[in-house]
């Protein structure tokens, strides 16, 4: 018997004894966050209520807010702009907080939005180089992400004051 035909049989007997499918058919949610954009960057709050992207859908690139619970897209004011695009959504643990890049400024830097104040606060404004993958914590308290600005790609971290 071949080394092959073994693995199969013994990942045969491994699949068959789980209890929980290895494939599943994901759930299409209506009420229209339907795009054609290739990276939208899907995040969920920890809480699972909220799912934040990134999309091209009207001709630049925006953030988008879906409440799950409500079925509906969430405005964001003051967060897009025409003039930049916003990219690489990360949500805090309610959904309140949401860190991304923006191009506001002509390069690429690290923006927290607050839903409730409705005004976004730059965390990047000393950083030289480009910036990518934002993080944020549950509380909104601390924002990671990368940075060139030492020639190589290296983690920041920024705390911030939330109220």
């Amino acid at each position: 018997m071949s080394l092959l035909w073994l693995l199969l049989i013994l990942m045969g007997s491994l699949i068959s004894g789980c209890s929980h499918p290895l494939l599943t058919t994901p759930q299409m949610p209506s009420g229209g966050i339907n795009s054609q954009s290739p990276d939208e960057y899907p995040t969920y709050s920890s809480d699972g209520r909220y799912l934040a992207f990134a999309s091209d859908r009207n001709g630049h690139r925006d953030i988008y807010l879906y409440d799950l619970q409500q079925r509906r897209l969430v405005s964001l004011p003051n967060l897009n702009r025409r003039d930049s695009s916003q990219d690489q959504p990360a949500l805090s643990a309610d959904g309140r907080y949401i860190a991304y890049i923006s191009t506001e400024r002509g390069k690429t830097d690290v923006m927290v939005y607050d839903r409730l104040r409705q005004r976004a606060d730059l965390l990047s404004a000393n950083i030289r180089g480009s910036v990518k993958q934002p993080t944020i914590s549950g509380d909104g308290s601390k924002v990671a992400f990368q940075t060139s600005q030492r020639g190589q790609w290296n983690i920041a971290i920024v705390e911030r004051k939330v109220d």
